[in-house]
């Protein structure tokens, strides 16, 4: 069954960037934190708790919709795989994405889009993102 991951615990962050870390590292084979399909951010202020924004997986994506060279094709369970030599760079699904997760890297000129490989969750020491099992048939 196809695994999503999910931030249901972020009371617990306390802003370490581990996840981005990992992520932009096995992803991307960098340590920059632009290039991690996670972000988290403060909610607001110096004394705030923190967010992340991540793929929801949406079950009918609009950035694959919105894809025209079909670069980004449905994954089971909800959200999108990659096919970087389909892709043009053209930023559609950067703006298509309800959530604002999709991002550039310019450097390779290709989306960074969350593979949902679980990497984040066990590298997070606080235990504040998981991975949930989910048919193909549930509804988002």
């Amino acid at each position: 069954m196809p695994k999503v991951l999910r931030a249901d615990n972020m009371n617990k962050c306390l802003g370490c960037f581990t996840c981005m870390l990992t992520c932009a590292a096995v992803n991307h084979n960098n340590h920059n934190l632009a290039k991690s399909s996670i972000k988290v951010k403060t909610r607001g202020g110096l004394q705030s708790k923190f967010a992340a924004t991540i793929c929801v997986a949406c079950k009918e994506p609009a950035c694959a919709e919105a894809c025209p060279t079909n670069a980004l094709v449905k994954r089971p369970g909800g959200g999108v795989k990659l096919i970087e030599e389909k892709c043009i760079a053209c930023e559609k699904c950067v703006s298509a994405c309800i959530v604002g997760s999709i991002h550039m890297d310019y450097d390779r000129k290709i989306p960074i889009v969350c593979k949902h490989c679980g990497a984040c969750v066990r590298m997070c020491p606080h235990n504040c993102l998981s991975m949930e099992e989910v048919s193909e048939q549930d509804d988002r």
